[in-house]
């Protein structure tokens, strides 16, 4: 039986502990936690009256508008190359429904990815990351690991990145990316590049799979990171041009077909809105990736302070902190693994974090997800001067929140 969701359980019980009225850091939860513009409220209340169901893909104006939103980011698509879905978790458990062979993860990565493969029955493959960024495994440990998955009986199919990553919070290099889809080109394997925090990179852009393994790659993406849109639920995936892209399309649609039957109309009209880049919407994203920015820096230099080594965020709001520099300290208290240290944080200090066990790494690391997208405010006003404002950090309800991590790390690391 596939456990809950390790993220939404603990975004679950944070938010429970906060109704009983504790004091919770909710650093656990990957919510994008940003207020909705007034011109996509708008489109959203136009369409309340679509409840027919629609084209199981989508409807042509999402679909064309998706198409253009690819182009325009390097990736010319067709509109028959798009498949809509109720977010982007449906699109990836149909491609593990719809691919063959087993799969092949980044260790650490997403949490849901695993728990999907076992739901189709398919055995993982987890390949570390390498040293400088998540999201892809290490090139330099991939085929190796391919060889003895296959001499172990397994099958390896399908290779799965997550760029920028969640739960580095980092950014591939393209060198690497390119390397790792040269390997899986090789293998055979088919490509699922889950591309959810393009837009939100700190600075540049993010490489895509897309554009080193164009025929075997399927990018999955939403609206969720990126307009902090998560409860609204719209995903898409883009599957290659050329015969196997369009046999795979006609695979996932079959299997939408019997387990959403499409996104929800009104939905499709946002995100034929969003898709198209108006200036006012390209503008809010930009102040998103500042405020992201920011923050995620200024939890990692709290991190960082306390002693722990941690990857500098490149995009999003995860960091990835390891404490393996403070074992000893932490040895003291009985923490010996990265369940024990998240327990720690929340009972003893009031800051909920995600262990790193939860996405695939060993029990015995000290390594914790962090997520900085619920510091922003608890009201809507607060999060608007939040991304209004030239110095988010500085604000009383971010400060106080760094301060209140300050000081459960510095309880934590000096025990004793």
């Amino acid at each position: 039986m596939t456990m809950h969701s390790a993220t939404l359980a603990i975004n679950e019980t944070l938010e429970a502990r906060r109704a009983a009225g504790r004091t919770v850091l909710h650093l656990g939860f990957g919510e994008a936690g940003l207020p909705v513009p007034d011109s996509v409220a708008a489109v959203l209340a136009g369409a309340v009256g679509r409840n027919s169901y629609g084209p199981v893909a989508g409807s042509v104006e999402a679909r064309e508008a998706a198409a253009g939103w690819f182009s325009r980011r390097g990736s010319n698509t067709e509109p028959d190359q798009v498949l809509f879905a109720p977010g982007s978790k449906p699109l990836l458990f149909a491609l593990l429904l719809a691919l063959p062979g087993d799969v092949v993860l980044p260790c650490p990565s997403w949490v849901s990815y695993a728990a999907q493969a076992s739901l189709a029955a398919k055995r993982t493959i987890d390949v570390p990351i390498p040293a400088e960024a998540g999201g892809v495994p290490d090139p330099r440990l991939l085929e190796q690991a391919l060889e003895a998955a296959r001499a172990a009986g397994a099958r390896p199919g399908i290779l799965v990145l997550t760029v920028p990553d969640n739960p580095t919070g980092t950014v591939a290099r393209a060198d690497h990316l390119r390397e790792v889809c040269a390997i899986a080109g090789k293998w055979g394997l088919a490509v699922i590049a889950d591309e959810i925090y393009a837009d939100l990179v700190h600075d540049g852009r993010a490489p895509s799979a897309a554009h080193f393994l164009p025929q075997r790659t399927v990018v999955t993406t939403g609206l969720s990171k990126s307009m902090a849109l998560g409860g609204w639920r719209i995903g898409m995936a883009r599957v290659p041009q050329g015969a196997w892209g369009q046999s795979l399309m006609a695979d996932l649609v079959g299997v939408a077909s019997e387990i959403w039957s499409s996104l929800a109309a009104p939905m499709q009209a946002v995100a034929a809105h969003v898709l198209q880049d108006p200036p006012e919407l390209v503008t809010h994203i930009a102040r998103s990736r500042r405020l992201h920015a920011a923050v995620a820096q200024a939890v990692h230099a709290e991190f960082i302070a306390a002693g722990a080594v941690c990857r500098r965020p490149g995009a999003g709001f995860y960091l990835y902190p390891d404490f393996e520099p403070l074992r000893p300290v932490l040895a003291g208290q009985g923490i010996d693994g990265g369940v024990s240290l998240a327990d720690a944080l929340l009972e003893r200090h009031g800051v909920g974090v995600l262990a790193g066990e939860a996405f695939g790494d060993t029990p015995d690391g000290l390594r914790v997800r962090v997520a900085t997208s619920l510091l922003y405010g608890e009201s809507v006003a607060e999060r608007w001067k939040a991304l209004d404002s030239d110095d988010p950090v500085s604000l009383p309800w971010i400060a106080s929140s760094l301060e209140h991590l300050r000081g459960a790390l510095r309880g934590l690391t000096r025990h004793g």
